[in-house]
């Protein structure tokens, strides 16, 4: 097994070259007995990639660039402390370099995005890089122990191979494997995109402008995409969640690419006023036409909730489009319920209850909201984060963690929605356990307002009756 030796690299980076378990150890102080010190490489990727690529040039060999983005890996540090994302971080590295070869470079880019280059090689075609990417996907996936539990993660990873551009030069290639992974990450979590010619080559990753984001919202290139929610007693659509995205061109950006941009600029209510008023639009027209969606779920930041008119724009809007209030559910992240006090936030998220909308506690379990103030936020459903969610019908002990969320739900009169689920095998633990629904990408993945009619009439006319599940009684 190799594994890799770590160096600060310039602009920020952290390089990792694949040196051997003896320079590792060396490196990190395991023992004094080995004495080889590790080749102290101070590079940006260009440079990696451009000295890749003259050695390539003079052996007459390929080589390939991979970028690696660990979904939610911004979340770590709320839910496990800084600590743990950092060592999370350094694991991962090490990871990585034990499924790759001697001379391939790992470089640290950014919270939690890795670049990996390949050492030059005879021969790379597609299939290779494909089963290379899945590989490394696979390490990171592996279980991390962490405070005494287990936790899994994901990455979205894309990829382009150096006889895809002509020429291949270095500020070329890591733009396009940019636009790789920015395409792997609409298919978050473990998506995998190889870098297209047909796909543009400018970049979206750099900070969009404010007078871009505005444009964006008020041309409607912002808008909601909508992921359905589903019954895991009859298997019917309960409701779908509202999930900004920017469609730019021909490419749809993920939210992770500009909401950052827009809390900075002061645009997050502005935001929540188009999520608001286009996914009750969407619910509007889909009564028109007969699809039955019985309520949609929008978040709201924290600013918004603290604003002292939400509760009458709210008011206004449902009236607008004709909407009963139950028809909307008001989602709120637990961090904060959590770090909130008996303030307009907990005034209007009470008004709101009083009004008859529904109340979505987002995230549960990452939060470290307290019993009480479930009460006190008068919520009616918790949302079961997709870190529980992930590996439930194979982990003991994510399983027993669930299932205490579920207990808790039960006993306090709550509604429950478990989210991220990817397969047939955790819809079913999750059903067992008592879990009322579910949404994720085993489900379906979100998809603007027009697909969601299209999706509905298909999966009715393919659907069969859900399995009579036994549930846990007690």
């Amino acid at each position: 097994m190799v594994l890799g030796a770590f160096g600060l690299g310039g602009e920020g980076w952290l390089l990792a070259t694949a040196l051997g378990l003896p320079a590792l150890f060396a490196l990190c102080g395991l023992t004094n007995s080995i004495t080889a010190s590790p080749r102290q490489n101070i590079q940006t990727l260009a440079e990696v990639v451009e000295s890749t690529q003259i050695t390539a040039e003079q052996r007459g060999h390929r080589f390939g660039l991979f970028l690696l983005q660990v979904d939610d890996f911004d979340k770590l540090e709320g839910h496990h402390g800084l600590a743990v994302r950092n060592q999370l971080a350094s694991d991962i590295v090490a990871r990585l370099a034990s499924v790759l070869r001697p001379g391939d470079t790992i470089m640290r880019c950014g919270s939690g995005q890795y670049a990996v280059v390949l050492a030059p090689i005879p021969k790379i075609d597609l299939e290779l890089a494909i089963q290379l990417a899945r590989r490394m996907q696979s390490a990171i996936a592996a279980p991390h122990p962490v405070d005494g539990s287990t936790l899994y993660l994901t990455a979205s990873a894309g990829f382009v191979l150096d006889r895809q551009l002509s020429p291949p030069i270095p500020a070329t290639l890591i733009q396009a494997a940019e636009v790789a992974l920015a395409q792997a990450r609409l298919n978050a979590p473990d998506g995998l995109r190889a870098y297209s010619p047909e796909k543009p080559t400018n970049s979206h990753r750099k900070t969009p402008s404010l007078s871009d984001l505005q444009d964006a919202l008020e041309s409607g290139a912002i808008r909601p995409w909508f992921q359905p929610q589903v019954s895991t007693e009859t298997g019917e659509l309960t409701g779908v969640e509202a999930l900004a995205r920017w469609q730019n061109g021909s490419q749809t950006i993920p939210p992770g690419d500009f909401l950052p941009a827009m809390e900075q600029s002061g645009l997050l209510e502005q935001l929540g006023d188009v999520m608001l008023t286009r996914s009750l639009m969407a619910l509007s027209h889909w009564d028109r036409v007969g699809l039955t969606v019985p309520q949609v779920g929008v978040n709201f930041s924290s600013s918004e909730l603290r604003n002292p008119d939400l509760v009458e724009k709210i008011r206004w809007s449902l009236d607008r489009f004709d909407l009963q209030p139950a028809r909307l559910s008001v989602e709120i992240l637990e961090s904060v319920i959590a770090s909130s006090p008996d303030d307009m936030g907990v005034r209007n998220i009470r008004k709101l209850s009083e009004l008859g909308c529904s109340v979505d506690l987002d995230d549960f379990g990452t939060g470290h909201a307290s019993i009480t103030s479930l009460r006190r936020f008068s919520v009616n459903r918790i949302k079961i984060d997709r870190s529980f969610v992930t590996k439930l019908d194979r982990d003991p002990e994510q399983h027993k963690l669930v299932s205490a969320i579920l207990s808790l739900t039960e006993q306090m009169g709550l509604d429950s929605l478990a989210e991220g689920v990817e397969n047939a095998a955790e819809y079913s633990a999750l059903s067992q356990l008592g879990c009322q629904h579910v949404q994720g990408f085993g489900i379906a993945r979100p998809m603007p307002a027009d697909q969601i009619e299209t999706w509905f009439r298909e999966r009715e006319s393919n659907r069969t009756p859900s399995p009579q599940i036994e549930r846990r009684t007690g």
